[in-house]
């Protein structure tokens, strides 16, 4: 089984945690023949599964990415009614937290909420570095549906945690219109610097 620190992530909800940092290190090594900065990037076991899931749609690391979920959840307990996955991004061939969490609900047998649409295009978030910036750009992005989370223990569920304002803005969303009892954040991992 792969190994992970958790670690905890800031946040509204009632509790939340990153299975493990993204990366460990990662240091500039030159330009390539396009003039990009490479780097000599070392993950964690699980960030280099994701990795190879978000960048290679590598699907054959899902199942070992949802045993680490399985055997995390198991000590944690959040006691959680419905699982609701963070709408991605970016388009991708492969959606890996659609692809997750749809994996992860099977496995524990917890339902899968769609309930969360977008009201406009995301706006793109990678080089915002101030979180007050970044809530600015978020507010009123995201739309619950209630049918799916009133009265309900919500594990809302990403990929990866940078800053938390993505996951924060759909919290008080899930609270505010969607009227859930309680929310638990989990993601797979962390970047290092979460701000």
């Amino acid at each position: 089984m792969v190994k992970f620190q958790p670690r905890k992530i800031p946040g509204r909800w009632r509790d939340g945690y990153a299975l493990d940092l993204h990366t460990l290190s990662s240091t500039a090594i030159g330009y390539d023949e396009f003039g990009n900065m490479r780097f000599d990037t070392t993950r964690s076991e699980i960030g280099e599964l994701l990795y190879r899931l978000k960048f290679n749609s590598d699907r054959s690391v899902v199942p070992e990415i949802v045993d680490a979920v399985e055997k995390f959840m198991k000590s944690w307990k959040p006691h959680v009614d419905v699982i609701v996955p963070v709408p991605p991004s970016t388009s991708r061939t492969i959606q890996p937290v659609i692809v997750l969490a749809e994996a992860i609900s099977e496995r524990l047998g917890i339902p899968l909420a769609d309930c969360v649409k977008r009201t406009r295009d995301a706006p793109q978030l990678k080089n915002v570095y101030d979180f007050d910036e970044r809530l600015r750009l978020l507010n009123g992005l995201h739309k619950v549906d209630s049918s799916g989370t009133r009265g309900k223990k919500i594990l809302l569920f990403d990929d990866l945690y940078r800053s938390g304002a993505t996951m924060n803005t759909i919290t008080d969303a899930l609270y505010d219109q969607g009227g859930a009892a309680d929310v638990f954040a989990l993601t797979i991992t962390r970047t290092r610097s979460h701000r």
